[in-house]
């Protein structure tokens, strides 16, 4: 069973937001089901920090010995920070998809895009 936080927001394409506590900025990478399904995370590419982003835009791709996927925008906004630790060790993302594997850190332009996200046991219904 994949590890599936409560307090996340999820996109069907298997991205999630967890919130940072600062008002309207959230971490942005993929779910713990998904880098299972991936296997072995060997590369992603990332946009870099003060690019900005529409919800469903393709904001970078993860590379894994099965496939290459793109990353889609959970919600529209800028990119503040990248997590460049990736670039030295993509499998931070097999490991650690919460945590040290997220990918990057935006400022939501629209809060109203959070409401069709899905939460916990929406996503934990839809991984079925």
């Amino acid at each position: 069973m994949s590890d599936i936080p409560s307090d996340f927001l999820y996109t069907e394409e298997h991205e999630y937001l967890k919130p940072t506590g600062e008002e309207d900025v959230y971490q942005i990478g993929v779910t713990d089901y998904a880098q299972g399904e991936l296997g072995d995370v060997v590369f992603v590419e990332l946009p870099d920090a003060g690019t900005s982003f529409n919800q469903m835009d393709v904001f970078g791709t993860i590379e894994a010995v099965k496939a290459v996927s793109d990353l889609f925008s959970p919600v529209g906004g800028e990119v503040l920070e990248v997590n460049s630790a990736l670039d030295d060790d993509p499998s931070l993302v097999n490991s650690d998809p919460y945590g040290a594997g997220w990918m990057v850190r935006m400022r939501v332009s629209d809060p109203s895009e959070i409401d069709g996200l899905l939460d916990a046991d929406g996503y934990a219904a839809h991984i079925g």
